[in-house]
């Protein structure tokens, strides 16, 4: 859990950056699924962003 604590804006990019890939490489995935995904990394960012580094 600490790791996640100290490290909470790299993973958070790293998830973004794969679900940008995911939406490239399977366009047939409909797009209520991805703008869902989006909306909550952005809620998630918000998170991050209030997390107190160590």
């Amino acid at each position: 859990m600490t790791f996640i604590k100290a490290h909470a804006a790299r993973l958070y990019a790293v998830a973004v950056s794969l679900l940008a890939l995911a939406a490239h490489f399977y366009p047939d995935v409909p797009s209520e699924l991805i703008l869902g995904a989006v909306v909550a990394f952005l809620g998630l960012g918000e998170a991050v962003q209030r997390t107190p580094g160590q």
